[in-house]
């Protein structure tokens, strides 16, 4: 098992590295001058050239990038704001603690109601319940964020005025944020264990439970959901991850300062090392969720925890007969 965790972390390196590399490139050919806008418009030509020199922007591409990558790999630096003139990652590590408490907070939310929800719409299959849920979850998968944002706005806090409509500091202004990202993730999740646990239901062993008295909930929490959870731990992660880096239109419209309205204003104003910083960081937050994904997998099912000890017993004996 450790040893597969550390071949999943070798595959990152790679990983980050081709999604350095297409940000860069996308950045570098992005029309505009980066001096030119550090300076605005009615800076001179020699002084913009200056800076131009000064920052390496006239270096070829490889040789930036190279640069790049070395800064982050022995320094840890993501580069310079243009505009406050400081370290992109201090930037972002002020801003994160936020995204993840909303991206946290929302998974939180569409986890109870999307699991319970798929739970009860497989086991009462066909029912009342059971298309209520379904339509609505087609419906919170179809309905775009930021009108839903909009219309908790309009309702919650506008016209009940029960709920501010932007911020994130206190408590009650986390609930419309949650509610319109919630929602749509809570959605996917839901059709996922209704799908899942009916594979589950059918299979032979749960009958067998059934047959010798166990009691329903029993059946159904211990016996089905369990081996029900691998894809729908799929489903959570890649949520999960999506909400890290995909908050951007709830940030946006309820003013969060989070790492989403960092990259907003960072496009704005083309400040291109906090673009890039955020993108790669978002990256690397994203592939290190799916390798924890991985390793929930041996703990949720003890097959596949079976599987590895296996294997490693394999190269064991291979390597002790490799030496006799």
């Amino acid at each position: 098992m450790f040893r597969y965790i550390l071949m999943r972390l070798a595959m990152l390196i790679p990983v980050l590295l081709g999604i350095s590399f297409i940000i860069f490139t996308i950045m570098y050919f992005t029309p505009g001058d980066p001096a030119r806008v550090i300076l605005a418009e009615n800076a001179t030509d020699e002084t913009v050239a200056a800076l131009r020199n000064e920052m390496g922007l006239n270096d070829p591409f490889h040789t930036r990038y190279f640069k790049y990558v070395t800064d982050i790999v022995l320094r840890g630096d993501l580069g310079t704001s243009y505009f406050t003139k400081r370290p992109v990652l201090t930037e972002i590590l002020e801003r994160f603690p936020t995204t993840l408490l909303l991206a946290t907070m929302s998974i939180t939310f569409a986890i109870i109601l999307g699991v319970v929800t798929g739970i009860i719409a497989a086991t009462k299959q066909y029912s009342i319940f059971d298309n209520i849920a379904t339509a609505v979850a087609l419906f919170g998968v179809s309905m775009p964020t930021f009108w839903q944002a909009l219309m908790l706005i309009i309702v919650f806090a506008i016209w009940l005025r029960w709920l501010p409509a932007s911020g994130f500091s206190t408590p009650a202004s986390w609930i419309l944020p949650v509610l319109s990202i919630g929602p749509a993730t809570s959605a996917g999740i839901m059709r996922m264990t209704r799908a899942s646990m009916l594979e589950v239901l059918r299979q032979d062993y749960i009958r067998t439970a059934r047959a010798k008295g166990q009691n329903e909930m029993t059946v159904i929490l211990k016996h089905a959901l369990r081996n029900a959870m691998i894809p729908v731990i799929t489903v959570i992660g890649l949520s999960f991850g999506n909400l890290m880096g995909g908050a951007v239109i709830a940030e946006s419209i309820f003013t969060i300062p989070g790492i989403g309205t960092l990259m907003v204003d960072a496009i704005k104003a083309r400040n291109y090392p906090v673009l890039q910083g955020g993108v790669l960081f978002i990256a690397f937050v994203f592939t290190f969720i799916n390798l924890s994904v991985d390793i929930i997998y041996a703990f949720v099912d003890p097959r596949i925890k079976t599987l590895y000890k296996a294997a490693e017993k394999a190269e064991k004996k291979e390597g002790t007969k490799a030496d006799e």
